[in-house]
């Protein structure tokens, strides 16, 4: 387990009683539900992540930001998971601005985002699944830019986004790494159509069809054809952030069992003193501290650039999102009857693991990408 220093205590500290605070389902997930909000959480909520810094958390130093790493990214989203708090952290905050970092699309759009006034979101996926190497969006030059062709799927936030990360093949064939730039297209371009969804858990994603769009060169991040490296930066960072998350979501639902299990009484007994409920449960707890110790073991290495952090990042991700299930249908399970009522807030639990475990792929892609680099 990755020891914190006491500058990532503070941090943890900070965002755990903000986020218990702000960021419960009652005040967020429940609220933006019921009143049928378009984006599927609060700018409020979003400005008060600028006013603590947050935004800022993985922007370089030099252009305002925190500096910060996967690790400091990790414990806030670790408590966004255990509260459910619906927020475009993660894809703005961690993924897009590590794509973004170092390019001047980054100077562009960092103040906005360290202001808590811009959402990007990350439009990569085309097909049921997450495949990034097959990109198949066209972007064939035209005058002093590019002609942008195409649909993208499950484009977190795309319909609330001010500026959208898109992969598209300027080069190389369908399921190549060469020859895929990565562009910075905003939300009313010209020819872009986007069809906002509600998800399972509630949380908005978009569909994406790109009807000839034209963008200018400025609009390239980083070099053409060589968009892989900002968007492997991008996906090691969501991909490490969203198994923390899960991590988050696996012990908010685990504690809400557990207290469960402390108050429910059967035949005259607390069901937590049932032996065999007690098994499930212990069970349950060490699932989820190996799940937590390959999240931060993940993100540790991404923070020291080693090489074997991208084959950890697919540990922790499959991990996580195994440890997640588990322990969300263990608590629906647990909670019996009312488990499946919309009273009760463990179902938010098993809704919102459905759909972090298939951002930036589900556990069974992390597992095959696992034996891939292994050799298998």
């Amino acid at each position: 387990m990755t020891l914190l220093t006491d500058d990532q205590r503070q941090l943890h500290d900070m965002a755990k009683s903000f986020l218990a605070e702000e960021g419960t389902i009652k005040k967020q997930l429940r609220h933006w539900r019921d009143t049928g909000c378009k984006d599927g959480f609060g700018h409020g909520l979003w400005k008060q992540f600028a006013e603590l810094g947050l935004t800022g958390i993985a922007i370089p130093e030099d252009n305002g930001g925190l500096g910060l790493g996967a690790t400091e990214a990790a414990l806030v989203l670790e408590e966004v998971g255990r509260n459910l708090t619906p927020s475009p952290f993660l894809t703005t905050a961690v993924a897009a601005a590590r794509a973004l970092e170092g390019t001047a699309q980054g100077n562009r759009w960092f103040p906005g985002i360290l202001a808590g006034d811009t959402v990007a979101a990350l439009a990569i996926d085309e097909g049921k699944h997450h495949r990034p190497g097959a990109v198949a969006t066209t972007a064939t030059r035209s005058g002093n830019g590019f002609t942008l062709s195409g649909a993208k799927q499950f484009v977190v936030h795309g319909a609330s986004a001010d500026v959208i990360l898109v992969a598209a093949r300027t080069g190389g064939s369908v399921g190549e790494r060469e020859g895929v730039t990565l562009f910075a297209v905003e939300r009313d371009a010209n020819g872009l159509d986007i069809e906002n969804v509600t998800l399972a858990d509630h949380s908005k994603a978009a569909r994406l069809t790109f009807n000839d769009v034209v963008v200018d060169a400025d609009a390239v991040v980083g070099e053409v054809d060589n968009g892989w490296a900002p968007l492997s930066r991008a996906l090691n960072a969501g991909r490490a952030g969203s198994a923390a998350e899960l991590v988050g979501v696996a012990a908010g639902s685990a504690d809400m069992t557990t207290d469960y299990l402390k108050q429910r009484k059967q035949f005259g007994k607390l069901i937590g003193e049932f032996q065999a409920l007690q098994h499930r449960a212990a069970h349950l707890f060490s699932e989820i501290e190996i799940a937590r110790a390959a999240a931060y073991k993940a993100a540790e290495l991404l923070d020291a650039g080693s090489d074997r952090a991208e084959l950890m990042v697919h540990v922790a991700k499959a991990k996580a999102g195994r440890a997640a299930a588990l322990s969300v249908q263990e608590g629906v399970q647990m909670h019996g009857g009312i488990g499946m009522t919309d009273e009760h807030d463990i179902g938010f639990y098993m809704k919102r693991q459905a759909v972090l475990d298939r951002l930036f792929g589900d556990w069974r892609f992390h597992a095959g990408e696992v034996a891939r680099l292994a050799g298998y």
